[in-house]
């Protein structure tokens, strides 16, 4: 028993602070919303993250309450910064789409945009597959021609059992691999989501960005 809460502790405590070893042009990064509240971004810039995807937009009506700020704040630190949708299973995907760009307009010089194609945290509806690529075909539509880059796709494992996305769409992969260097060929790579990182209060997802991307 002491030995199992030693090495529980020795996890929470050494997990926060652990981050890969980088390839050549690769970047550490991080993901955030409003959930990580005010952000102080020139302290994370001095922590080493190089980039940030921010939380934008949900559905065809919901705003991240601290995206502009989040948006203008981490620019002006120096962090490159991208904009990503949590993509509901409730709403046309044409009308999410042109919500996301009506919040995110100022994308000169901006990461690739991103979706969050997730179960958890979505409605209660689960439509069918093809009516499901229907939408998601409709949201990438309107959004690659209005920004001319193919978006960048983030898809839990719940999702992808439920709705195979990642080898049906030719799209950049944002992928979830706990620790260890995922194999395959990805854009993002989510090490974990206990990050301590300066600036910060609590935890946040950590990420390692390609230079591809």
């Amino acid at each position: 028993m002491v030995l199992a809460l030693a090495a529980a502790l020795a996890w929470f405590v050494w997990l926060p602070h652990y981050r890969p070893s980088l390839h050549a042009g690769e970047q550490y990064g991080i993901d955030v919303s409003e959930h990580q509240g005010t952000i102080d971004w020139p302290k994370v810039a001095h922590d080493h993250i190089g980039f940030a995807y921010i939380k934008a937009t949900e559905g065809r009506d919901f705003t991240d309450s601290r995206f502009v700020a989040n948006w203008t704040n981490a620019a002006a630190a120096g962090v490159d910064r991208g904009a990503y949708h949590f993509f509901t299973l409730c709403s046309p995907g044409a009308d999410q789409a042109r919500h996301f760009l009506d919040v995110v307009r100022d994308q000169e010089g901006a990461l690739t945009p991103a979706v969050d194609l997730e179960l958890k945290g979505n409605c209660s509806s689960r439509p069918g597959p093809s009516a499901l690529y229907a939408e998601l075909n409709s949201f990438l539509d309107v959004v690659e021609t209005a920004t001319h880059r193919q978006v960048v796709l983030y898809v839990g494992d719940e999702f992808e059992d439920r709705y195979p996305v990642r080898s049906g769409y030719r799209r950049p992969l944002w992928v979830r691999h706990l620790l260890r260097r995922p194999g395959g060929d990805w854009t993002i790579w989510q090490v974990h989501g206990n990050a301590d990182v300066d600036g910060i209060d609590g935890h946040v997802d950590l990420d390692v960005r390609r230079p591809s991307a």
